[in-house]
C-alpha cells in the first residue's frame, strides 16, 4: 500500500498513479506525503474512452447505463442534494446473486434483501452523496459511518485527515456508543517513532478541516492498524478490541 505506492513512484518518476476503487481510505493522505498523482475512476469507465478521470477526492460523474439514488435507513428517497444516504444502483448487466464456496452450482445463487432492495436495484453497502449538478460522492462505507446524534460522521474523512498530520503513519476512525450522542468516533492512531504529536495535538490539527462537532473525543495509540488479506483497514477487529477492553483509550474534555 503506501510503501509499495512510494516504490512506483520513485522508480518512474512523473507517470501518474490510478486507484481502481473510490473507497482507498488513504489515499488523499498518500497525496500529502510523496508528490504523485493519484486519480480514481468508477467501475464502468474503462470501456468509454470519453469519460474523464477525475481527482481522487473530487466527485465522479454518474456512468451511462447505470441509474444511481441515495436513500435513508428506512430505504425512502433521499432528495435533498448534498446529504449523506445509503448508495443503491439499477442496471441490465447487475449481477444476480452471491454464492458460497463449495455451493451448489444448480441452485439459484442467494439474494440477501438487505442487498437486493426489490424493482432491480441494489445495496452497494456505501454511503455517499449527490450535488444538485448530479456530480456523486462515495464518503464512506455503511458499515463504518458513525451515527452520532441523528447525523452522520465520514469515518474516511476523519481518517484522511488525520493522517495528513506528519506525525502521523496510519490512523483507522470507528464508531463506539455513547450515552448521550449514540455513537461517538474513536480514533485509532499509528505514530512515527520519533512523533511528538499527542491527542490534544490532533484533535487541534484537526479542528482546521473537521466540523467541530465530528471532533473524537475518544483517541487511542496503537503499533499497527489491524488489516484485511487484501491490506484494508480491518475496522471489525479494532471495534471488537474496544468492545474488550483491550485498547488504552484516551477521553478529551
Amino acid at each position: 500500500h503506501y510503501a509499495g505506492l512510494q516504490a512506483i513512484a520513485a522508480a518512474f518518476p512523473g507517470v501518474p498513479l490510478y486507484a481502481r476503487a473510490t473507497t482507498t481510505t488513504d489515499a488523499p493522505a498518500i497525496l500529502q506525503k510523496f508528490d504523485a498523482p493519484l486519480q480514481k475512476f468508477f467501475p464502468g469507465e474503462m470501456a468509454t474512452a470519453a469519460v474523464p478521470l477525475t481527482p481522487y477526492d473530487a466527485p465522479a460523474l454518474q456512468v451511462g447505463g447505470v441509474e444511481v439514488r441515495i436513500v435513508d435507513d428506512e430505504g425512502a428517497l433521499v432528495a435533498e442534494p448534498d446529504k449523506s444516504g445509503r448508495l443503491e444502483v439499477r442496471m441490465s448487466s447487475l449481477f444476480r446473486g452471491y454464492r458460497s464456496a463449495g455451493s451448489d452450482l444448480g441452485a439459484p445463487p442467494e439474494r440477501p434483501a438487505e442487498r437486493f432492495r426489490g424493482d432491480g436495484w441494489f445495496a452497494t453497502g456505501d454511503v455517499a452523496t449527490i450535488d444538485p449538478n448530479g456530480y456523486m460522492q462515495i464518503t464512506d462505507r455503511s458499515k463504518d459511518v458513525i451515527k452520532s446524534g441523528g447525523e452522520w460522521i465520514s469515518s474516511v474523512e476523519l481518517e484522511n485527515a488525520i493522517m495528513a498530520h506528519p506525525d502521523v503513519v496510519e490512523a483507522a476512525v470507528v464508531a463506539v456508543p455513547d450515552p448521550r450522542w449514540d455513537e461517538r468516533p474513536l480514533a485509532c492512531v499509528v505514530l512515527e517513532d520519533v512523533a511528538s504529536a499527542d491527542a490534544e495535538t490532533l484533535r487541534e490539527f484537526l479542528g482546521h478541516s473537521v466540523a467541530r462537532w465530528q471532533l473524537p473525543e475518544r483517541w487511542a495509540f496503537i503499533a499497527e492498524v489491524p488489516k484485511t488479506s487484501v491490506g484494508k483497514f480491518d475496522k471489525k477487529v479494532l471495534r471488537a478490541r474496544h468492545e474488550k477492553g483491550e485498547l488504552e483509550v484516551q477521553k478529551l474534555a
